[in-house]
């Protein structure tokens, strides 16, 4: 059984002007206190686009309308899919202290499009007009919920992420980073007072909630 074709409308258009491989971009990740940002480039199979979605993919969309147990399913799938072209790019805090958060993301979503196997001929992102030099990109407000591409890249960019802070949860335990992802919960600010920065946490975010509205400890 095969999905609608609906979400593919924009692929579809591209595909019948002759571009072959078309990437859907996302990222994850912008707007936490600490950990890195993740983008995701994802190509999805030209069958599919044609003649729509496998019945597996019931139900993908945009991953902040998706519960934690629904994205990791849709993860698994897409990931371990031999038709799914996918590759991953990220920015760590201290990038993101000395570039700013805009063009870290710029660069993560820029190293994930140039690793994945196939260069795209047409890069579709979520979002708001951007450059990226090398490719040929056109943004779609609402973009991970008009397109099953972006949506695919929505998912593997925000469970990659995920993992990785649940991952820095064992190595700094006292921020409870597998619980709200370094976004910016009364439980982490508080164990930001507590314990000062650690690591990962992003200095220009921290000193911009410290004028803001909190006094956290930090370095000079």
């Amino acid at each position: 059984m095969k999905l609608g074709t609906n979400l593919f409308r924009i692929e579809r258009s591209m595909l019948k002007r002759g571009v072959k491989l078309v990437a859907g971009v996302d990222e994850a990740g912008r707007g936490p206190l600490a950990g890195p940002v993740v983008a995701a480039a994802v190509i999805l199979p030209d069958a599919w686009i044609k003649n729509g979605m496998p019945e597996h993919a019931a139900g993908l969309n945009d991953s902040k309308k998706l519960s934690d147990p629904q994205r990791r399913r849709f993860y698994e799938w897409l990931t371990s899919h031999p038709q799914v072209k996918y590759a991953v790019g990220m920015a760590e805090p201290l990038v993101i202290d000395s570039i700013n958060i805009l063009r870290a993301t710029l660069n993560a979503m820029r190293d994930a499009l140039i690793s994945l196997s196939a260069a795209p001929e047409k890069v579709l992102v979520d979002g708001s007009p951007i450059v990226i030099p090398e490719f040929d990109i056109t943004t779609l407000v609402r973009g991970d919920s008009r397109s099953y591409s972006i949506a695919a890249a929505s998912v593997i960019a925000k469970v990659t992420r995920d993992m990785l802070m649940e991952e820095y949860d064992g190595l700094y335990p006292e921020y409870g980073f597998a619980a709200h992802k370094g976004y910016g919960t009364k439980r982490h600010l508080e164990a930001i007072k507590n314990n000062g920065p650690c690591p990962i946490h992003r200095m220009t975010f921290l000193r911009g909630r410290q004028n803001d509205q909190m006094d956290i400890p930090l370095p000079e």
